[in-house]
């Protein structure tokens, strides 16, 4: 078990990190303007499980491999921005089906399809997977009873309950701000293109030049 000192000290910078919006805020918040606030959250759950079996195969010591070769982070981190576009173009063509599916004229996403696409975008964010690697084993106490890999899975564990609550309230913020826009057809045509456009250029910013987390 790490010392008081080290949880608190990773607790803060994960925290500082967290709450700046990168690609796990931006891509539920687009979501939630998109298709709305239940795909947001079930979005958010998926992403929490893809950051979840990275963290464990950071703490078997992949995150060294990917951290120190170039051609594994580039490879991670083009297949995650590569599926972000894709949702997003989608989430664009598909922008005048919103006002259908409030009318009960179109049925959602099934909830496992939506967990899965967040599953699959947060298990390729390298941008996660750089942190993990290397900012998590600065923080392992050396003095401690516990092995290294256990204390790695426990700042990665108080990351993971910190991205959960400033994620729950980025998509309800969203979500209540579409339910706002759905009043008129326009408006919700306007803002489900706009989440897909955002999603886009969520994935070519990452595509470029990578993204805070």
């Amino acid at each position: 078990m790490p010392s008081a000192h080290h949880l608190i000290a990773f607790a803060v910078t994960a925290l500082v990190i967290i709450v700046v919006p990168g690609p796990s805020v931006l891509f539920i918040v687009g979501r939630a303007l998109a298709v709305g606030r239940r795909e947001a959250v079930l979005t958010m759950v998926g992403n929490t499980l893809g950051a979840a079996v990275m963290l464990v195969l950071i703490a078997a010591g992949l995150g060294t491999l990917i951290a120190a070769s170039a051609i594994a982070l580039t490879i991670v981190k083009l297949g995650g921005a590569a599926y972000l576009i894709y949702l997003g173009v989608h989430a664009f063509r598909t922008r005048k089906s919103l006002a259908q599916a409030l009318a009960g004229e179109a049925r959602p996403s099934s909830g496992r399809k939506t967990v899965r696409q967040g599953f699959l975008v947060g298990v390729t964010n390298a941008k996660t997977a750089v942190f993990f690697a290397a900012a998590l084993p600065q923080f392992v106490d050396k003095g401690a009873s516990s092995p290294a890999w256990a204390q790695i899975l426990l700042f990665g564990l108080i990351f993971t309950l910190i991205a959960l609550a400033s994620d729950s309230i980025w998509a309800f913020v969203a979500g209540t701000a579409r339910e706002w826009f759905a009043r008129s057809p326009r408006r919700l045509e306007l803002v489900g293109g706009t989440g897909g456009l955002m999603i886009i250029g969520l994935g070519t910013s990452i595509a470029i030049s990578g993204s805070k987390d």
